[in-house]
């Protein structure tokens, strides 16, 4: 149900909720006026009940004000059938639901920018917006079953409230009706004790002997009847004061319904809708804070790249820089060649002088050994015993 609905069906219920709480119940009267005192219009009331006695009749007396009190039971019945189902509770628990479902909208569940945590992440729960948006749906489908319930708890409310009116009124009347009862009871218990009575004594006392017990018996069913009526008339005293006691009771119960289907009312067209515009508040506040993090994500994103580009450009640059700088062979690689180049010529010349002296000492070294062996085999030819001669022939003079 929307906004503009819950308004119009509650301010079609406001009007009646003014008239039955501007509606005042009449007080009742606590005093018994004896039939002495009676105005004339109560007078012929009071002796209508005095005709309903008949003393010789104990049913008469039996029944004596129960015409009234049967009444007032068919009322009583007639409400019992509308209403004995009807509970204030569950109009009360629908407010502290309604109540209850708003402060269940946990405020940490608004703050899109909550990561979620690893047990979330673990079962697959939704991110907080999704949870948002759900609980709000969840939230309203809530307070639109809510806020029909309200509306039937009121219109039911006020039809008991006028039920509430009717018992009332008659259980007065029948309040009333019993004060009547008990002065036509107080008043024939007079005339039966200043009249009656004493007019049958007379009676058995002038009777004949033969009529003297019958008259006599007639005189003890009299007293009876009349112990009875007086019985009645303080039964019929203890009814008044109960039914006394019921009257504040009524108004009681229905004074609590009138400030509930009030509360009830009040509910329904401005806080309700308040709860509604509200909710519709924080989601689009919720949702507008996500774009905003969404942007702000975005120009996070830009102003990164600016930076890394703007690092990877003079990185780029100072290698391109120092590329372009460069000649086609480098100085210090030149430098280095040439060095190596002189470092192998050296060591080639040196190598040389090295193989040279070596092979001027070999050849020093062949001369000496070559003069040895000559020297040597002269020695054998002059010895004369032929051994030298074969070998000397191979070595030049």
């Amino acid at each position: 149900m929307s906004v503009v609905e819950t308004r119009k069906k509650a301010q079609a219920e406001l009007a009646q909720v003014e008239e039955v709480s501007k509606h005042l119940l009449p007080e009742p009267s606590t005093a018994l006026v004896p039939y002495a005192e009676a105005e004339a219009p109560t007078a012929a009331e009071i002796e209508k009940r005095i005709g309903e006695l008949n003393m010789a009749d104990t049913g008469s007396i039996v029944s004596f004000g129960s015409a009234a009190q049967a009444e007032l039971q068919e009322i009583s019945q007639s409400m019992l059938q509308g209403v004995k189902n009807k509970d204030v509770g569950p109009a009360g628990d629908s407010l502290r639901s309604i109540v209850t479902t708003i402060r269940g909208f946990s405020v940490d569940e608004l703050d899109v920018r909550r990561k979620r945590s690893w047990w979330e992440r673990l079962l697959g729960r939704a991110a907080p917006m999704a949870n948002f948006v759900s609980r709000f749906e969840e939230v309203q489908g809530q307070i639109d079953k809510i806020t029909d319930n309200l509306l039937g708890h009121e219109h039911q409310l006020l039809k008991d409230i006028k039920s509430l009116d009717m018992l009332y009124e008659k259980t007065l009347a029948f309040y009333d009706e019993l004060a009547i009862y008990i002065a036509a009871g107080e008043e024939k218990l007079k005339r039966l004790d200043e009249t009656d009575i004493p007019a049958k004594e007379a009676e058995v006392n002038a009777a004949p002997e033969e009529e003297g017990v019958m008259r006599a018996q007639e005189l003890r069913d009299l007293r009876a009847a009349r112990d009875d009526l007086e019985r009645r008339v303080h039964d019929l005293k203890l009814t008044r004061q109960v039914t006394m006691q019921s009257l504040p009771s009524i108004r009681l119960v229905q004074e609590n319904d009138k400030s509930l289907v009030t509360k009830i009312n009040s509910t329904l067209v401005n806080t309700v809708p308040l709860w509604e515009t509200q909710l519709a508040q924080a989601v689009t506040i919720q949702r507008s804070t996500e774009a905003a993090a969404a942007v702000r994500d975005a120009n996070d994103l830009t102003n990164e790249l600016l930076e890394a580009n703007a690092k990877n450009l003079r990185a780029a640059n100072k290698a391109v820089r120092e590329e372009m700088e460069r000649g086609v062979f480098d100085i210090e690689a030149v430098k280095s060649a040439n060095a190596e180049l002189i470092a192998t010529i050296q060591e080639s010349l040196q190598i040389a002088d090295e193989g040279k002296a070596k092979r001027a000492a070999a050849e020093i070294e062949l001369q000496k050994m070559e003069e040895e062996l000559k020297n040597t085999l002269a020695s054998a030819r002059a010895r004369g015993d032929k051994v030298g001669d074969t070998a000397g022939t191979a070595v030049p003079s």
